[in-house]
């Protein structure tokens, strides 16, 4: 018997964040891992993010969970992953009377949240970033962060090729293999490479498609409550600030602006949808992020866009808006929520808090496996990013 062959085996379906996550964490365990993407690796969601290393911050009055989530998650990204970030800091800014009577509820939480804040007087403030608005009146540092999301991505998969995880990109899952009870077995997928279909087995199938998981799990008849939420970011071609600029008040349309290399990216909105593979820019919420976002830096006003673009949420919780439903990521044993054995689906959360997302599922693999096999990855330094087109 070969060694993959005595490894229990698992197929990972989606090569975001999530996916290549749950791959990096499954293949440090010892599990034969195979990932199939019906595009590139972070040719989703994952690849059309803004970049932003949560604090947490954002969160800490109306979704405390998620705000837990995202520092501490930010705290082991920096350790392990540390040439992809851009430590540079946050902050939260206040403008007007709105935004002063956020200031204790933004305060306390962040205390509950353990997330580290520092008052600033305006003076201080435009010194540590003079493009800001004159109309600052009072914000908080936060240890917020940038990432490069196509490289955060890579170094996840480089690491889980390095422990054997084989990569199939360009190749889409058509159905799923069940055997005569009703249970997943493998899936059946088209590779578009070389024009082919075929079946592939393994003992656990692990759904990692974010906003399309729901699409995924209907061809077995199973549910996940997922509320795909679009929304629109703007790249504007002059780095204006160091630092991740938030707006001081309840989470809203417009609200971030963060620098990206020699960008600054300004996002976002949230809005409802239909059709997951086709969601055009909307040149109203285009026109809106300069609008909210000059409001906090003037001088976008007269920066060019370089590019605008959308990226699907896939939030937890249905028939709700999107602003109201939590961040946070929940992962489902089909066994338990559908009578389906076989398969599990991981969704929700955010960039920041893909590597936790990946262990809770890689737990939920292991328990239903019966494998004992500890998570490392809190403290294993990743491969390089390059490291993913090195190893075979």
């Amino acid at each position: 018997m070969t060694e993959s062959m005595s490894k229990p085996s698992v197929i990972i379906i989606g090569a975001g964040f999530t996916g290549v996550a749950t791959a990096h964490d499954l293949a440090q365990r010892g599990f034969a891992v195979t990932v199939v993407e019906r595009g590139e690796i972070a040719s989703g969601t994952s690849g059309r993010t803004h970049g932003l290393l949560h604090s947490g911050a954002r969160y800490a009055v109306n979704d405390q969970e998620s705000a837990i989530e995202c520092i501490d998650e930010n705290l082991i990204l920096r350790k392990i992953v540390p040439d992809v970030i851009e430590p540079n800091g946050g902050l939260f800014v206040g403008i007007n009377d709105s935004d002063l009577a956020y200031v204790k509820a933004f305060c306390d939480g962040c205390e509950a949240c353990h997330i580290p804040v520092e008052e600033l007087n305006p003076q201080q403030v435009l010194r540590m970033e003079p493009a800001l608005t004159s109309k600052t009146i009072v914000a908080y540092t936060v240890p917020d962060g940038t990432f490069d999301p196509l490289r955060l991505a890579l170094a996840f998969a480089a690491s889980s090729k390095k422990n054997g995880a084989r990569y199939h990109t360009y190749t889409e899952v058509e159905d799923f293999l069940t055997d005569g009870n009703g249970n997943v077995v493998g899936i059946k997928v088209w590779d578009r490479t070389d024009n082919t279909h075929k079946e592939m087995r393994s003992d656990v199938v692990v759904n990692a498609t974010g906003a399309w998981v729901g699409e995924l799990v209907d061809k077995i008849g199973a549910n996940v409550p997922i509320k795909p939420t679009p929304g629109v970011m703007v790249a504007y071609d002059q780095r204006l600030t160091e630092r991740v600029i938030n707006r001081l008040n309840a989470p809203s349309d417009g609200d971030i602006i963060l620098p990206q290399r020699r960008m600054m990216v300004t996002g976002t909105t949230s809005f409802a949808v239909e059709d997951l593979d086709y969601i055009p820019v909307d040149d109203h919420q285009v026109d809106l992020m300069l609008e909210r976002g000059s409001e906090l830096l003037p001088a976008l006003q007269h920066t060019k866009v370089r590019g605008a673009y959308m990226a699907t949420r896939p939030l937890i919780g249905s028939g709700i808006s999107g602003r109201s439903i939590a961040r946070t990521f929940k992962c489902y044993d089909h066994k338990e929520s559908d009578h389906i054995d076989g398969i599990v689906t991981i969704t929700g959360g955010k960039a920041t808090t893909l590597r936790a997302m990946a262990e809770k599922t890689a737990d939920i693999v292991c328990q239903k496996l019966g494998v004992q096999a500890e998570c490392m990855t809190k403290e294993l330094p990743l491969s390089s990013y390059r490291d993913y087109y090195r190893y075979a």
